[in-house]
Parts: C-alpha cells; structure tokens; sequence
C-alpha cells in the first residue's frame, strides 16, 4: 500500500497543490516567515547550513515551481519527510521565489513547463545528451541551475538511486561513469550555472502585479480562435489573486472560466480553474512590466487537450493593439469574412497588399469583423494588417491555392486508459494546416508560406502490415469528424488476437476541400499505454 500510495503522490500536479490550499482559506501574515522556519523546522535536519554556502544542496541549486515541488516530493517519498499541502505550497513558494529561474532561463523550454508534449527536443550540448538525454528530456536537464560540485553529487545521487543505471539505454557501449561523473558536471555548471547575470538581474527586479482587466485572445485545437475578457483581484496572501474569465468562440461557444491563481518568481502564473464543465490547468508567463499574460491551458490529468492564450491590459488607459486575425488566410479572387482581434481599435482598416475591405459588419474597441476581397492577380505571400496606429505583421495569407497539407500536432501519441482503472485515456487533437509553396515552387524549404487551419475530412487506418494483421483500427480507438481520436479502453481485450491490451499503430489522414480540389495529407501515430508515472517535468 505504501508503495501504491508514493506512485499516485508522484502523479499529483503542482496546480492540485496550488487549488488545495487556496480552497482551504489559508490566510497566512507572513509566508517567507512561515517558510523559514519550515526549512528550518523540516529540511535542516539534513540540509545542513555551509559556512558562506547556504543550507547543503538547497542553496547549490535553483529550480521552477515544479522542480521545486518535485524535489519535495522526493523527499517525502524517499526519506519520509512530513509536510501538510499547506506546508508543501509555502515551501514551494518561497523556493521558487528566492531559488527559482529568470525568465531568460526558462524562455526556450516552456513547453516542458506547459505539458505540450508533441515537439521533438534541440539538445543544448552533445555530450550532455548522449549522457542525460537516453532517459531524461533535454528540458527536465535545462530547467534546473546547479554549481558544477551540485551536479557532481546528482550523478553519485543517479548511481546510489539507480544502481543499474550503467546498463540502462545502452550505457556499457562507453564508460558511463567516467564520463558522467567527470566529463558532464564542468559542462553542465557552464550551460546551466547556479550564479547566472539573468537571474542576478531579475532578482533587483520588482515584481508587477497582475491585479486588473485583461483582454484575451487564443486557439483551442479542434475549437479554433477565441476571445474574451479577464478580471483578475488580489487574494489576501501576496502573489494569490482569483480569475474569472468570460471566452467566445469563433463558432459562437462559450465558456466561463473561475478559479484561483499563484505567480511564483515574479513571472510564473499557475491557475486552477472550473472552465465550462471542465477542471483546467493554466501555465502562463507574466510579462516583467506586467502588461501581458501568455502560455498554456489544458485539461486536468489529460495534457493533451488544452490551447495556448495571450493576455493584455484591457480598458481605456491601455495601448492600441492588434493582437490576432481569424481566419489567417484569403485565398485569391475571392470574398472572405475576417475578424480583427485587439484592445482599443479605432482608425483606417489596411489588410495589406492585394486585398481590400469591401463591408464593415461589426466594429467596436475591442472587435472589428469585415468583408475582404483579395485580387485574382495579387502576389502570393503574408502580409501585415492594421487598425489606425495598431498593427500585426505576417498575420494574413493571400495564396493562390492550398499546395499541401501538414498535420498537427507534429509527433502525436495517444494512451490508452481508464476502463475503471486510475489513469484517464490521453487523446490527441488533430488538425489541418494548409500551406503554400512560396517563390521557390518547393515543399519543405524556408519560404514554405503557412496559410494556417483549414476543415477538414478525417479518416484513420492501420499504418503497416503488422497492425493490418492485429485489427489496430478496429480496437485501438475511434477517430471523430473534427479530429480527435479517442483511444481505447485499458486493460486486456480477450476479442484481440493473444488477448492484448488495445494500443496500435495506425495513420491518420486529412482531405481538405480547396475550391473543389483535394489536398490530401497523412501521418503515422502510435496508441500506446498508460503513463504511471508522470512527474511534473519530463
């Protein structure tokens, strides 16, 4: 049971932490108190204080929200340290404001952060990534900062924790230990340092508050272009505040989003939030001048559904900006209803070259819906857009025909699941992306012209001849009109052949209708089975 239990703490997300103790009342008069004396009530009995140093290991290190959270959650589960969710969440704060990352040094691996899990990683150094890489991901490496001597112990910690770990992923091919414990550590106190200029900077920064009125724009795959309004007012604990967001969609849907907020380190927002009838996560960065909120969103426990979101200041005071144009795309010789996204929007509409605003339909500050044609002649190619002072480069394609297709997300794997068991099925949202060859006539080079998403007729087979001969298609899962694939039950089916569980290979296709011609596109996807264990960074 004990060991059961340590399985479910690991799968706990940090905003669950965040919504318990928020939901608990919890008014505190003095955290970074509180948390002092935690650390010295509950970490010094083995994190030692170094003369000039710190508390051991605690002040070699710096980490994000979740790195934080996580290292807590090693501790509780390897050396039985007590915490309540309240004691957790203050230590967590404190950790990440005082030990956290700057917003430089968590800028090229947000995703990680966001739980968008279809990108295929960059290493930041070859030898680090055929070291660390072979089971960690290239940002669970990059959002941490150690001194050199820090990430020395963390490979003596890998070895006395995974004594096998020499042979995992093909380790004997080289002397692992030598180069782990010798090589890597200089390398990565260089790459990723404990004393950086960034975070010595933001640490002279003072923190902005995100108190106020926001006007919202996004993409939710699979739904398409929202917007909407926020208000967000101060919790009585400092860095807390409660959202209530109001969001419309392109197609008319909308949704109402309530719930409670902590900005970690200045910058880092974590929401917990009931929107529509779903619980969501948000992970979104607050800019340094606090004029902008930008990130993720997704669903509780299945990473897979969510959409991205910016944010600016909304009301009288606020600059004039353009922020979002839907649909991205007017194809040439034809009339397209477009809509202006913004926040104060007055003055001349201006599509760009080629293309002109035959009707205003709709216009207020915050929303402008036109009649556009685009010429039968005009060049190929993205143009800017504006309203009066306000404008968005390449924010609207003019194409003369969809050349082909791509398929997002880029590298899709569903999960099966629930069927009465813990772990819920982890879909994927599929969607159409049309594009344009460019002035070079050619698919897959720099000037490929992104048109944006187009509908499409979604179809799925099995993807090779193994999976033709396991019936994949039949059992692995469904594949709804607007692109999501809905996985399969887990467990094991006595229908499959060797009563296995319901995962396959199979291979997803897109037809898009363009002007009467079909632009085809496929792509292979796995359906694989559940993730037990699923820390807060990869």
């Amino acid at each position: 049971m004990r060991a059961q239990s340590a399985c479910l703490t690991l799968l706990r997300p940090l905003a669950l932490c965040i919504a318990t103790v928020v939901a608990s009342g919890l008014v505190n008069a003095d955290p970074v108190s509180d948390a002092k004396a935690l650390l010295n009530t509950k970490c010094m009995a083995c994190h030692v204080p170094v003369e000039g140093k710190g508390l051991d290991r605690i002040d070699a290190s710096r980490r994000t929200p979740e790195g934080w959270d996580m290292t807590i959650e090693r501790m509780i589960v390897a050396h039985g340290v007590r915490v309540s969710a309240e004691e957790r969440q203050t230590l967590v704060k404190y950790l990440a404001d005082t030990r956290g990352l700057a917003p430089e040094e968590t800028a090229d691996r947000r995703y990680l952060l966001e739980r968008d899990f279809t990108l295929i990683e960059t290493p930041d150094n070859k030898l680090v990534h055929e070291t660390c890489g072979r089971c960690h991901s290239e940002g669970r490496i990059a959002l941490q900062r150690r001194t050199e001597d820090d990430w020395r112990k963390l490979a003596h910690f890998h070895v006395g924790q995974y004594p096998v770990i020499e042979i995992q992923a093909g380790g004997r091919d080289r002397n692992w230990w030598e180069i782990a414990s010798k090589e890597v550590p200089p390398i990565l106190g260089k790459l990723y340092p404990n004393i950086s200029d960034s975070w010595k900077q933001w640490q002279q920064h003072k923190y902005a508050s995100a108190e106020g009125s926001w006007r919202i724009v996004g993409h939710r795959p699979g739904w398409g272009a929202y917007e909407g309004v926020a208000t967000i007012e101060a919790d009585d604990v400092a860095d807390h505040y409660k959202l209530d967001m109001q969001l419309t969609y392109a197609d008319g849907r909308k949704e109402r989003a309530q719930g409670n907020a902590v900005v970690y380190t200045g910058y880092e927002w974590r929401a917990t939030v009931k929107q529509g009838d779903e619980e969501v996560r948000q992970v979104f960065t607050l800019s340094p001048d606090g004029q902008t909120l930008s990130g993720r969103w997704h669903q509780a426990g299945v990473n897979s559904l969510g959409g991205d979101l910016q944010a600016v200041r909304n009301g009288p005071d606020s600059p004039t900006q353009l922020l979002a144009v839907d649909p991205s795309h007017i194809r040439a010789g034809t009339m397209q209803r477009v809509t202006l996204y913004g926040n104060n929007l007055s003055g001349d509409i201006n599509l760009g070259s080629g293309i002109e605003v035959v009707k205003v339909i709709e216009r207020s500050a915050d929303k402008v819906i036109i009649e556009a044609r685009a010429a039968a002649g005009a060049e190929e190619g993205m143009r800017a857009v504006g309203v009066g002072k306000a404008g968005l480069e390449q924010s609207l394609a003019l194409y003369q025909k969809v050349d082909f297709l791509k398929i997002e997300p880029g590298e899709a794997m569903a999960h099966i699941g629930g069927n009465g068991g813990p772990v819920p099925k982890i879909p994927v949202q599929f969607e159409s992306v049309g594009y344009a060859y460019g002035p070079d006539g050619k698919q897959g080079t720099d000037d490929d012209i992104r048109l944006g998403y187009f509908p499409a007729t979604w179809s799925v087979d099995n993807l090779n001849e193994n999976a033709m001969q396991m019936r994949d298609v039949e059992f692995a899962g469904n594949l709804q009109p607007g692109g999501l694939f809905i996985p399969g039950d887990a467990g094991p089916n006595p229908k499959r052949k060797y009563g296995t569980n319901n995962t396959g290979e199979l291979k997803v296709t897109a037809v898009v209708d363009d002007a009467g011609r079909a632009v085809e596109a496929s792509k292979p996807f796995v359906v694989t089975v559940q993730r037990w264990n699923d820390p807060h960074i990869r």
